[in-house]
């Protein structure tokens, strides 16, 4: 886990008793750092389509649209819809 702090150049490890969690906070690191990784290496599966709809939040964040009212429900419906809120 800390090889991706190295490898991105940002982000943090945190531990707990049950998990090691990597996190990145950075708005930027994320979408021009993150995001462009796994665009370019794809996750398999359905949480392709989870990693899809975080890509529509972050791109909402981007164009400041969560400052709104219909940016904010926009996201809340794509969240509803996230994880186990997926209908298959």
């Amino acid at each position: 886990m800390r090889s991706l702090v190295s490898y991105f150049g940002c982000g943090n490890i945190y531990f707990s008793r049950e998990s090691v969690n990597y996190c990145v906070d950075n708005f930027f690191d994320l979408t021009e750092k993150i995001l462009p990784f796994y665009k370019k290496h794809p996750i398999t599966g359905v949480k392709f389509l989870d990693f899809s709809d975080f890509c529509r939040v972050a791109l909402l964040m981007k164009e400041n649209k969560h400052l709104t009212q219909l940016g904010l429900d926009q996201i809340r419906q794509i969240k509803a819809c996230m994880n186990y809120g997926r209908l298959y």
